[in-house]
């Protein structure tokens, strides 16, 4: 009898919040999931032990500087050699804080460009070759902010913005091997930085929002496994998970 081959997802930041959710439902679907984390490596393994309890030799962890270009070619040497094949990258980590203009320093902006921007960029170029043996494809977490400015954040709008971008450049140039689509999340989780802003901002999108409601991880993890495994005719799209809030801003 033929084995059948486990399709491989490598998720960036994937050890907590939307990431850790979106390679929860990708293993429900039966992918081995490449957990990546930077710092968060009690989370990471506390969630690969749990996904190896269900099915065995279905995820593992390894740690990077999405910053750093060495470490980022390191990222994608490695994760090919788990299972020596990667069928979907999900570009979800991100960096995301304030820089007011006149406190933006050169270290924020290397910090916000290089984690949103430069890492997934050259993530996706490493993995493409692979990706296109496997007729795989790219799933970038794009944002709101990227078309509606967020104030005191303009590096990480501007990068996120580049993220879009990315993706339909991507879209174009991989096609028609390598799909690649974007998820743009609108109020999912709230920053783990309290803040007088934020609490403002969080009682007034209950209004705007249509839905009138928050969204929850899963709401953008289930977008993630649909454009991985049930999309085959669609690339180059932005897909707003936002209860409407893209209609209201």
């Amino acid at each position: 009898m033929a084995t059948t081959v486990q399709p491989v997802a490598l998720v960036t930041g994937g050890a907590q919040r939307i990431g850790a959710e979106i390679c929860r439902q990708l293993h429900g679907r039966g992918y081995r999931v490449i957990i990546h984390y930077r710092h968060s490596s009690a989370a990471a393994e506390q969630l690969r032990d749990a996904l190896n309890a269900l099915r065995a030799d279905s995820a593992t962890a390894m740690a990077a500087d999405m910053t750093s270009f060495a470490e980022v070619q390191a990222l994608a040497k490695n994760a090919l050699g788990v299972w020596q094949r990667v069928d979907v990258l999900v570009n979800n980590a991100s960096g995301f804080y304030p820089t007011p203009i006149g406190e933006a320093t050169e270290a924020d902006w290397d910090a916000l460009m290089g984690s949103n921007l430069k890492g997934p960029f050259f993530l996706s170029q490493a993995l493409a070759p692979a990706l296109r043996d496997s007729a795989g494809c790219i799933i970038n977490l794009v944002d709101i902010y990227a078309k509606n400015p967020l104030p005191s954040h303009s590096i990480y709008c501007m990068a996120k913005a580049g993220v879009a971008m990315m993706t339909q450049s991507l879209a174009l140039e991989l096609a028609p091997a390598i799909r690649v689509n974007g998820i743009s999340p609108g109020n999912i989780l709230w920053p783990n930085h309290a803040s007088a802003y934020w609490e403002q901002e969080k009682q007034a999108l209950e209004e705007r929002v249509p839905l009138k409601r928050e969204g929850e991880a899963g709401d953008i993890a289930k977008t993630a496994v649909f454009l991985a495994a049930d999309a085959p005719y669609i690339t180059g799209q932005i897909i707003a998970v936002d209860g409407g809030r893209s209609l209201a801003i």
